[in-house]
Parts: structure tokens; sequence; C-alpha cells
């Protein structure tokens, strides 16, 4: 698939960049699906997790893959729409050190992660080196749209999220949402590559 929006510049500078995206669920998973379909072919993917019956309502993914691990799942979905992609992955938990390893050769960074202990360390393991960081928090519910925003906390941090629909307070995840949030984050990474504003 060639993105035919795209100048032969942007074209270069989108395929060359490597994305590490930590989690293929709701976020991950539809912001790789945004970032291929824009000309992305270069990712790297981890989540320990498989696909449940209860991440239909907001994932990329369809009741046939039900029980597929996750990454192996989401690369078949990608390939669907690109079949020339550069895809690494993994589906073990998150550990500090393997993803650092993991995400060695990656330009950018996506933050997609469900728990907040988890994404603390995530965090911790790479705000300190110069790579964008775009990262999610607060996007549960329904509505509220025009309080999804993007702020950049930070030398390298973007978030995307209202900062206070925590899932963990009974804010459900539902796919508007989610996926809005998702957009976002592939935006962010595309402005970020293309030299763009935030």
């Amino acid at each position: 698939m060639t993105n035919a929006y795209l100048t032969g510049e942007e074209r270069r500078r989108i395929e060359s960049v490597k994305i590490g995206i930590a989690g293929c669920g709701g976020l991950g998973g539809n912001v790789a699906m945004h970032l291929v379909r824009m000309g992305f072919k270069r990712l790297v993917l981890c989540d320990f997790d498989v696909v449940g019956e209860s991440n239909l309502n907001r994932q990329f993914f369809f009741r046939d893959q039900l029980g597929m691990k996750k990454t192996a799942a989401l690369e078949e979905n990608l390939r669907r729409i690109e079949p020339d992609l550069e895809i690494e992955s993994d589906d073990r938990h998150l550990d500090v050190e393997r993803v650092k390893a993991l995400y060695a050769g990656c330009d950018i960074l996506v933050e997609a992660l469900d728990k907040a202990e988890v994404k603390a360390q995530f965090y911790n393991a790479f705000l300190a080196d110069s790579r964008p960081v775009v990262g999610a928090s607060g996007i549960g519910g329904f509505g509220r749209s025009n309080e999804l925003k993007v702020r950049k906390l930070g030398g390298n941090l973007y978030l995307v999220g209202d900062g206070q629909s925590d899932v963990e307070c009974g804010i459900h995840p539902q796919s508007a949402r989610v996926g809005i949030a998702a957009a976002m984050e592939a935006n962010v990474v595309a402005a970020l590559v293309l030299g763009l504003e935030v």
C-alpha cells in the first residue's frame, strides 16, 4: 500500500523510522493500524496477553482471533493492510531490561499499557533518554471528546488524554474514546517524524 497523499520526502521519512509500541490492545493495536495506513512500515510490538471476548469492544481484533497472542493477531491484521512490513515482537510480560533491549533501535516509543504500575516502569525506563515517548492517560468512558488533549510533559513525553478518567476508578474503556486517543497518539508520531507542530 502506498499513501498517495505523501510527498517523496515524507514517504522516505515515514518508511525509514522504527516505532516501538508497548501494548497491543485498544490503544497500541489501533495506533499501529493508523501508522500502517499512513505508510509506516517498521514496528516493534510488545504484549503478553491473548485476545479475549472483552477486547472486541475496542481493539483491532476479530472473533476468529480469540485465544491468539495479541502480538500475532495484530501482525496478521496489519499485514492484511500492508504485507510489506518489518515487524519485531515480544509476547512476554514487560521486563524493563528486556524491553530496553527490544526497543533499542526504535526512533519513537508509544506507551499503550493498561496498568498504572506498568506504565510507571515504562516511563522510568525511557524518559531519561532523548527519544520521544508518546503515551496516554485518561481515555475511559463516553462523550467529552474535546477533553482529550495532547500535552508535552518534560523534554520528550507527549501525553494524550483528559488526565482524569481512570479505568481503575470504574470508568471503563469504550471504543470511541480509546479510538480517538489512539488516533491522536498516531498523529503525534507522524507529526514528530515529519517535523510538524504536535
